[in-house]
């Protein structure tokens, strides 16, 4: 009677918090700074407003897609984040989620999102971000992570790419401008991803993970942030040179870029325990920033 109960019990938790699990898996804020950056670039490629009949499903669409390649990262990670401080509690590892369960859940979201994008936005809008879900969760999850140092600065391109998917989906065309946003974030990857590998340089250690700060050690890292926050800084101010936006992005990118270049020096000449985290949370405030002051000044300030 007692394990009747007790089994009872732990279905009905079950029931209750499974959608939380599901929810977890697609890494929902991870997807809201991809949408966004998608959302910029449709704005980005048309001088007025965007119809609604193509917003609503490219958003869906591509977050779908992205929802979908997170849950599959969180599929090919179950051994290693059951190792690791940081993810052991995640649904799968944690015992909450199946691997079946999560399987069909990724898959419906693939091929979800791809039927709407393809049918109701362009071929060429579904295709790009499906390969951006093969770049990121068979690429870079299954061989790149595993394999190479530089797994995220080569890995890092299946994430830059949203901004590409919202302007192709407005204009059916890969335009020099959208390759631009691309660079942005290719470039802004590997410093944002290496202040975190540096907090959780023991973790990836434990499971043989070749992480930059595991083989090439701590300081080289913080030497490589510090390089990259540099070539950000020049790389962020591209949309302006090419007349691409105003002076207001201008000024946005030139203020929130120091800042992270100061993030970046104070990690490599005077860390105190916290500061590669603090890097790296302020690294996605930079980035969610930038693209918001790029998207206000293409509104209030239109470059003619």
């Amino acid at each position: 009677m007692g394990n009747v109960t007790a089994q009872t019990l732990t279905s009905g938790i079950s029931l209750k918090t499974s959608w939380r699990d599901y929810y977890e898996i697609t890494k929902p804020r991870v997807v809201a700074l991809l949408v966004l950056t998608a959302l910029v670039g449709m704005c980005l490629s048309v001088p007025g407003a965007i119809p609604w009949q193509i917003l609503i499903p490219a958003m869906l669409g591509i977050g779908m897609l992205s929802s979908a390649a997170a849950a599959i990262n969180h599929i090919c990670d179950e051994r290693i984040d059951s190792i690791m401080g940081r993810t052991h509690n995640r649904p799968l590892p944690n015992g909450r989620l199946s691997t079946k369960n999560a399987v069909t859940f990724a898959v419906f979201l693939a091929i979800a999102g791809f039927i709407i994008l393809y049918a109701l936005v362009n071929p060429l809008t579904a295709w790009l971000t499906l390969s951006g879900l093969v770049g990121y969760s068979f690429i870079y999850t299954m061989y790149l992570k595993r394999a190479t140092p530089q797994n995220i600065t080569i890995g890092g391109l299946a994430g830059a790419i949203p901004p590409l998917l919202g302007w192709t989906a407005m204009t059916n065309e890969i335009h020099p401008n959208a390759l631009l946003l691309v660079l942005i974030i290719f470039t802004w990857t590997p410093p944002h991803f290496w202040a975190l590998a540096i907090h959780r340089k023991d973790d990836y250690a434990k499971v043989n993970i070749p992480m930059l700060p595991v083989t090439h050690g701590v300081n080289f890292t913080k030497t490589q942030i510090l390089l990259y926050t540099v070539l950000l800084f020049i790389v962020g101010l591209l949309p302006y040179l090419v007349g691409m936006s105003n002076w207001l992005y201008l000024i946005g990118a030139v203020t929130l870029n120091l800042g992270f270049f100061a993030y970046a020096w104070k990690l490599k000449f005077n860390a105190g325990e916290n500061t590669a985290m603090d890097t790296f949370k302020f690294s996605i405030i930079h980035l969610m920033a930038l693209f918001v002051v790029l998207l206000l000044d293409h509104y209030l300030l239109p470059v003619s």
